[in-house]
């Protein structure tokens, strides 16, 4: 009996030593960058939101888990020149019509599963909270060396950002803005 109390102990041990244990990772938000573009008929426009934090769980060197939350009070527009419209655009983005920051000056991300595609990269999905309203969105996740990147579209609609969708508003000609707006995400942690 004491041979077996002193083998079940030993298994316990040597099975825990061979776990691996979550391991949080907090991105540099300095560092770490989300640019965007928006599209409409007649062109488009990009810039950058920062994050306000963030973490990747990874067990070992496998990704097990990640969120994140992103300043949208930080939004630019990278295309347009001080005085020429950038500061107009960057107001309206600001404003109801678009993300609503005075009420919503947050938005995040929560990964809720994730599957490897082998080589370091992972599918990804995750619940993204814009104004308020939480939904899923899905994308690929490549892991470097104290990097991870993706780029995803989010159709703006789902997230009750209307404002010049053809979707919804009928004889917009060439102000019609598209739906979708995509997302480039640099990680740096």
């Amino acid at each position: 009996m004491k041979n077996l109390k002193t083998i079940a102990l030993a298994f316990i041990v040597a099975a825990g030593t061979f776990t691996a244990t979550a391991q949080n990772k907090k991105i540099n938000v300095d560092k770490s960058k989300i640019t965007w573009v928006g599209k409409k008929v007649t062109g488009q426009h990009d810039g950058t939101i920062n994050f306000s934090s963030g973490t990747l769980v990874f067990e070992g060197k496998k990704l097990k888990g990640g969120s994140f939350e992103v300043d949208m009070t930080s939004i630019t527009v990278a295309d347009l020149q001080a005085g020429k419209g950038k500061e107009k655009l960057e107001g309206h983005l600001k404003a109801d019509d678009f993300f609503g920051v005075d009420r919503h000056p947050s938005s995040t991300l929560e990964f809720k599963t994730i599957a490897s595609k082998g080589s370091d990269v992972y599918t990804v999905t995750a619940d993204l909270t814009i104004k308020g309203k939480k939904l899923p969105v899905t994308f690929d996740l490549a892991i470097g060396d104290g990097t991870a990147r993706t780029s995803f579209k989010v159709d703006r609609t789902k997230y009750g950002i209307e404002y010049g969708s053809g979707s919804f508003f009928d004889s917009l000609g060439d102000k019609a803005i598209n739906d979708d707006f995509e997302l480039t995400v640099v990680l740096v942690y």
